[in-house]
């Protein structure tokens, strides 16, 4: 019994001021590299998005998600390599998915911002990331535990009863 051949992403981060024809040719190299040695299961281009912080002195990315089957691991370092020292890729990451991983979304010209549309950058709609719900969170859980005379999680609930 032969296990079957783990999914990886490879996550392109290009510089959006480099030419369309070099941009669509790093694509082309790195789904024919993946397809000599393995199995293209996706190739998605999420358009250019803003990046979390600054990378080059470049404030967005156009993003380039590839998914494929590979067995043989001298593809991963190869693609490493070769994509760490073209020119035109800002960042670019290869993930093993571990199994039961859910599929990428679909980022469509539908989910793009209306305003960075307009400015042509084209960010998919997504809420802007914050730390103060989740600082907020722990708060919440700890006031009722005090309101209740400091009976906590079903640990001390067990040990009264």
């Amino acid at each position: 019994m032969t296990l079957p051949a783990p999914t990886y992403d490879l996550m392109l981060l290009l510089d959006p001021q480099a030419e369309e024809s070099a941009r669509a040719k790093i694509v082309a190299d790195a789904v024919q590299a993946i397809s000599a040695q393995g199995e293209l299961v996706r190739q998605d281009d999420w358009g250019e998005r803003p990046l979390a912080y600054p990378i080059d002195r470049k404030a967005s990315a156009d993003y380039h998600l590839l998914q494929f089957h590979v067995g043989e691991t001298a593809l991963l370092d190869g693609l490493d390599r070769t994509l760490r020292i073209t020119d035109g890729v800002l960042r670019h990451r290869i993930i093993k998915l571990a199994p039961g991983t859910p599929e990428a979304p679909q980022m469509t010209a539908a989910q793009r911002r209306p305003e960075t549309a307009e400015a042509g950058a084209g960010a998919p709609e997504q809420p802007a990331p914050t730390q103060e719900p989740a600082a907020a969170e722990p708060a919440a859980e700890a006031a009722p535990a005090e309101a209740a005379g400091g009976a906590s999680e079903p640990a001390e609930a067990g040990e009264s009863a």
